[in-house]
């Protein structure tokens, strides 16, 4: 297999993790950033067709990864990317084996999560005022990511008919087809409620295709907002705020899921909200913060 026949293997894979997978565009950069190390490993390897890939490539490019240093997330991603290329040779009958399918992940370290607190989310709430059609399209959208915790791509693609007004939902798009209804509350549709009806509405007078434009939220030209603008505005609107930590969108993720937690929401709805295939992945969030842990000792401890 010359390295011609490669890479349209490679173009079939991405057209079928984007078409039939459903993956967001970040993760489909993330697979081409991963093959993309593969062919260079097996040019320096001499390998010129997948066919010759053996277990032992696979355990050669594992020290690879870490004599380069990689963290183990990166090493983890890597393999996983590669387990799934080879997986769908595999069904394609391009490779008769997987050489990937019993290689062992490297053991992650855990880490909590970041989030704010609940005063630092009213500090960056309180700052957002004014009527100017940029400012209320980020204050709605700040409201909304920690209002429901979705993810940024899933908000960035959500159109004006996701959002029902009358008993306070949004109909989410989520990873891999996977559709939810997530509650929304009454700050966060007060806010999506202005910026539709004053501020998109000033933004979508600049578009070119203002009749079949029906994305919630627009740049400044009154067309969709890219996922890239929705971290620059967030850490924009953060520094105006006066706050010093870094904050991106998934921060208010992590937010949402901590507050949740931390004022007494079951484990399993907030799996549901977040949209979560394994109650494992939202384990993550049943850290406690100082406050709440004082809270709790303070109220139970019979010599506190």
């Amino acid at each position: 297999m010359e390295p011609e026949q490669r890479n349209k293997n490679q173009e079939l894979f991405f057209q079928y993790m984007k078409i039939e997978k459903n993956v967001s565009g970040h993760t489909m950069t993330n697979y081409q950033i991963d093959l993309n190390d593969f062919n260079h490993f097996m040019f320096v390897q001499e390998i010129s067709s997948e066919k010759e890939v053996t277990r032992e490539h696979v355990r050669r490019y594992l020290t690879y990864l870490f004599e380069k240093k990689y963290e183990r997330k990166t090493v983890s991603r890597r393999i996983s990317a590669l387990r799934s290329y080879f997986r769908f040779l595999e069904r394609e009958e391009i490779l008769s084996e997987n050489v990937f399918n019993m290689t062992t992940l490297p053991k992650q370290t855990k880490r909590l999560p970041h989030f704010l607190y609940e005063q630092e989310m009213i500090q960056l709430f309180n700052s957002l005022q004014g009527e100017e059609p940029l400012l209320q399209r980020d204050k709605a959208i700040i409201e909304l990511l920690y209002a429901t915790g979705m993810r940024v791509s899933e908000c960035q693609q959500l159109q004006l008919s996701d959002i029902d007004f009358m008993i306070g939902t949004v109909f989410v798009h989520g990873k891999g087809n996977k559709e939810r209804y997530v509650p929304v509350g009454e700050f966060a549709c007060e806010a999506l409620n202005t910026y539709i009806e004053d501020g998109r509405a000033k933004l979508l007078a600049k578009s070119v295709n203002r009749e079949t434009n029906n994305h919630l939220f627009l740049n400044y030209k009154g067309g969709p907002l890219s996922t890239r603008s929705f971290r620059t505005l967030l850490t924009k609107r953060v520094k105006e705020a006066a706050l010093t930590s870094h904050v991106s969108p998934h921060h208010l993720r992590h937010s949402f899921a901590t507050h949740l937690l931390n004022n007494g929401a079951d484990l399993r709805v907030v799996q549901e909200l977040l949209g979560h295939e394994s109650l494992s992945t939202t384990q993550i969030y049943t850290h406690v913060t100082k406050e709440r842990l004082r809270d709790v000792y303070m109220q139970n401890h019979p010599r506190a």
